[in-house]
């Protein structure tokens, strides 16, 4: 019985090839994997030669022959009509398809990716799938060892079905990509999202709920490639908090500290150092911080990891931990330390699921802002900064959102309420007498002067809004009269 192997990806080929050998299998090879397969000593017959057929048109068409498909396709109980025909039967095909993803992300010619879209590999790889109970179709070089010990003892119609689905799902992602690079649009009429799982989750938001963590095909994620230093298995919700939590870290150059709960924000800050920046979040709001999550964009350093301990925390996040780090954080057991490699940064297609559909736009990653003074008051040098960094914090913040900082930290955020001044109220009310010369920042624009009028009682100094409102003018008059300075981004950040 013949195996025919035709890989692009070489992994591991070798050493499968020899222990198909030493079952007994005759090896049958395409151009690069026959080369490599004869460079290792193994015995192998090239394709034109069991064919009788040449490659032809530069080697476009070398497998789509009767022969080799008559020898995928035929049945067990066809086996006396094969034999008929001077056939004999591939009981393994290893096959995987020319890297059709990688050569469009490096930029390749349209001509070049064009002659990258794999004919024969599909073609054979859905023919073995199709009879998985005669052939064995590989896929995944990952699969070799697996299938060697199956083929010493047997291999399970469980096992052959396996294979098969990975098989149609090598071939279905394949041609996914292929249609989404022809289309050239980010919304074309048929959007084929390609998922792989990376791992079953304990359950979804509540236990009752089964949950999956899949990445897309051919996207890198900072949360995807983090490594998970210790602690138990990341949940759902603790993937959705500290996402949050490091895409909003990612915002900022300065070193950062972020503490997030149910995807929201409720500590931010920024320092000289990340304990700093730490002790700076945790005073923001010492009570919400319990049990959530905490991510740093700078290294995590021993003294940090001693401040860290006395809390109790879900996850810590951050580009890496130093030893003295990971010795104190290790008497933590359940405590998920996330090293992070990159930053959470550049555009991508953000999606939204309905019963029956899906809502799909550009994500809120960018932030086109040119600040307007509109009152007669700017802000002052150091109002600035606090005005810059309270609306970078309110941006990751659900609708309706306020935020009050000063002197690089939040004082107050009010979250998604379904009115802005209760937003602002709640925000204010957790600043108290913090709010005393600190700035206010909204995601969108104010529809009446309350807010404003709110601020003022608090002694708030100065606010940042995207404005655009009607009754702009009424919110620009109740900052003047308080002595307000008031900047408009023309930008929104709404979150539902």
């Amino acid at each position: 019985m013949w195996a025919l192997l035709s890989v692009a990806d070489k992994r591991g080929i070798v050493d499968f090839a020899r222990g198909l050998a030493e079952l007994g299998f005759r090896l049958l090879a395409t151009g690069g994997t026959y080369r490599a397969l004869r460079e290792a000593g193994l015995p192998v017959t090239y394709i034109s030669d069991f064919t009788g057929f040449p490659e032809i048109l530069e080697g476009r068409v070398k497998t789509l022959h009767p022969k080799v498909h008559a020898a995928l396709l035929a049945r067990p109980d066809q086996e006396e009509e094969l034999k008929a025909l001077g056939l004999e039967r591939i009981g393994v095909l290893a096959v995987n398809l020319y890297p059709f993803r990688e050569t469009v992300a490096r930029g390749a010619s349209f001509a070049e990716a064009l002659e990258q879209i794999d004919i024969g590999g599909p073609a054979m790889l859905r023919a073995a799938a199709k009879n998985h109970l005669a052939v064995l179709p590989v896929c995944d070089p990952e699969d070799y060892p697996r299938v060697l010990e199956a083929l010493k003892a047997g291999p399970s119609p469980d096992f052959r079905q396996k294979l098969a689905r990975k098989a149609f799902a090598h071939t279905a992602l394949y041609d996914a990509a292929i249609a989404e690079w022809l289309s050239g649009e980010k919304f074309p009429e048929e959007k084929l999202l390609a998922l792989r799982r990376e791992a079953s989750l304990r359950y979804g938001e509540n236990p009752h709920q089964e949950a999956a963590l899949y990445r897309v095909v051919g996207e890198r994620g900072p949360l995807l490639e983090a490594q998970v230093l210790q602690g138990k298995a990341m949940s759902f919700n603790n993937y959705l908090d500290a996402e949050a939590a490091w895409n909003l870290v990612s915002e900022f150059a300065e070193p950062a500290c972020v503490a997030v709960k149910h995807q929201n924000p409720c500590g931010v800050a920024l320092g000289e150092t990340p304990l700093e920046a730490y002790r700076k979040a945790y005073e923001a709001d010492p009570v919400s911080i319990f049990g959530g999550i905490v991510a740093f964009n700078r290294p995590l350093d021993g003294p940090t990891a001693e401040a860290l301990a006395e809390v109790f925390l879900e996850v810590v996040l951050a580009p890496s931990f130093s030893p003295e780090a990971r010795a104190v954080l290790a008497r933590k057991k359940n405590l998920r330390l996330l090293q992070v490699p990159f930053p959470a940064q550049g555009p991508y297609l953000d999606l939204r699921r309905l019963r029956g559909g899906v809502l799909l736009q550009d994500a809120d990653t960018e932030d086109p802002v040119e600040p307007k003074v509109v009152t007669e008051r700017a802000p002052t040098p150091e109002e600035w900064p606090d005005l810059r960094f309270a609306w970078k914090v309110v941006k990751h913040v659900r609708s309706n959102a306020i935020v009050v900082a000063k002197g690089g930290m939040t004082l107050g955020i009010g979250v998604g309420q379904t009115n802005r001044l209760a937003a602002a109220r709640h925000a204010l009310e957790a600043a108290g007498e913090r709010a005393k010369g600190a700035v206010l920042a909204s995601d969108a624009f104010f529809p009446f002067d309350d807010v404003v009028r709110l601020a003022a009682s608090y002694g708030i100094a100065a606010i940042i809004q995207p404005g655009g409102s009607v009754r702009d003018q009424d919110s620009i008059r109740a900052a003047e009269e308080a002595g307000i300075a008031m900047v408009f981004t023309g930008v929104r950040h709404f979150r539902h």
